[in-house]
């Protein structure tokens, strides 16, 4: 029977940065054993699974059931570049509202650690020789020539492209986000990197790609989060202290790149982000002056401040404006990257969407400690994969 709410039921994610003595399995298996605990049920009630990695190889949900329980249930491996995460807990969210199963489990997981910079598609190299091969073989490969596909390069140039079309933009304005995620990490015990930087410290370190320093860059790491879902016709059928500490999922929201006549050199994470945003606030039946915190894709500094302007928080280009007002920081009006985003929390690819939405629910049941959001009821959480793709998510605290 079709259920049209669907809820997180318990979550999980392991501490992210290096582990070297455990591989995707091990990480992934944490997760997922410690959000099944959270959630009070086994692994027999689990009726999907929706597991996520890229750089693993392939089959890692098949991989991880014989780790935690091998059921029979359908498993869906998911790979959707930065959006992989968000990506499984979307494809949960609809089979729970299709009345497949009553209870799902996404899981992401990647081992990323000393990984380097990452480039969005073929490098160009020191070949100064070409061959046409296959129908996309047959354009030439861009980085180095046209711009660049190495991260870094992609993000600075769309933080630079904002700032040259609304103005305000500066190096010490990328700074000052950088500075506020890492001050907000200093609270999150489950972060890569627990430091506060100094203004200074963050604009004097290395300089990857203007206008990103390496603390304004997120860390790759490793890690794991996962996530229990429940039909809401289910959750009716379970103890009282279970069905408090559910949270709502009000909207689950995928997009990709609509057509436009644009520009095929820099990648467009604006429109699609907008897309997305527009149609959760839409399902959700909120507004952006609604929301207590949101988890927004900090790949790099850059990529904060033109995410403000497309998730709706401020005014169309005035996202510098917004950030100067103080509303970003965990005391301000709408909290952003509590968790000390990806420039602290790290940011193992296929774990990061899940996380983000570990880190709102955590604020939602009141359980965030140190960092928590005093009544928070409304959050918003955003992935954005390159190619592209991004997932929006708006969560919301269960009726008292």
């Amino acid at each position: 029977m079709a259920s049209d709410d669907v809820w997180i039921l318990g979550i999980s994610m392991t501490r992210f940065g290096k582990h070297p003595d455990s591989d995707l399995i091990d990480l992934a298996a944490e997760a997922t054993m410690n959000a099944i605990a959270d959630a009070g049920i086994t692994m027999r009630e689990i009726g999907i699974l929706a597991a996520g990695n890229l750089r693993g190889g392939g089959g890692i949900g098949q991989a991880l059931q014989k780790q935690v329980g091998q059921t029979g249930i359908p498993v869906y491996n998911v790979a959707n570049a930065c959006a992989t995460g968000a990506t499984a807990v979307r494809v949960v969210h609809m089979a729970l509202r299709a009345g497949e199963a009553d209870f799902g489990l996404a899981v992401g997981v990647e081992k990323l650690a000393g990984a380097g910079l990452l480039a969005g598609g073929e490098r160009a190299g020191d070949s100064t020789t070409w061959t046409p091969q296959g129908r996309f073989g047959a354009v030439g490969p861009l980085d180095g020539r046209i711009g660049t596909e190495t991260m870094p390069g992609v993000f600075a140039q769309i933080g630079m492209e904002y700032g040259h079309r609304y103005g305000g933009t500066s190096f010490e304005l990328f700074a000052r986000i950088s500075e506020k995620n890492h001050a907000h990490s200093t609270l999150n015990p489950l972060a890569s990197y627990q430091r506060r930087f100094t203004l200074d410290e963050i604009m004097n370190d290395v300089m990857i790609s203007y206008p990103n320093t390496r603390p304004m860059c997120s860390a790759n790491c490793d890690g794991a989060a996962a996530a229990v879902l429940v039909t809401d016709a289910a959750l009716r059928t379970l103890a009282p202290e279970q069905r408090r500490r559910a949270v709502k999922i009000s909207a689950s929201v995928l997009t990709t790149d609509p057509w436009e006549e644009a520009c095929q050199v820099l990648p467009n994470v604006n429109t699609l982000t907008r897309n997305a945003a527009r149609r959760a606030y839409d399902i959700a039946g909120v507004d952006p002056e609604d929301l207590d915190l949101v988890e927004l894709h900090d790949c790099f500094a850059t990529a904060e401040l033109v995410h403000y302007d497309n998730l709706m928080l401020c005014p169309e280009g005035g996202a510098v404006d917004f950030f100067h007002s103080g509303a970003t920081w965990r005391d301000g009006s709408t909290p952003v990257n509590v968790s000390g985003g990806l420039q602290s929390k790290g940011h193992p690819i296929s774990a990061t969407g899940i996380a983000n939405i570990w880190e709102v629910a955590t604020h939602l049941r009141g359980e965030a400690g140190d960092r928590q959001i005093p009544g928070a009821r409304v959050g918003l959480t955003h992935v954005i994969g390159l190619g592209s793709a991004c997932g929006v998510h708006i969560l919301e605290r269960a009726a008292a």
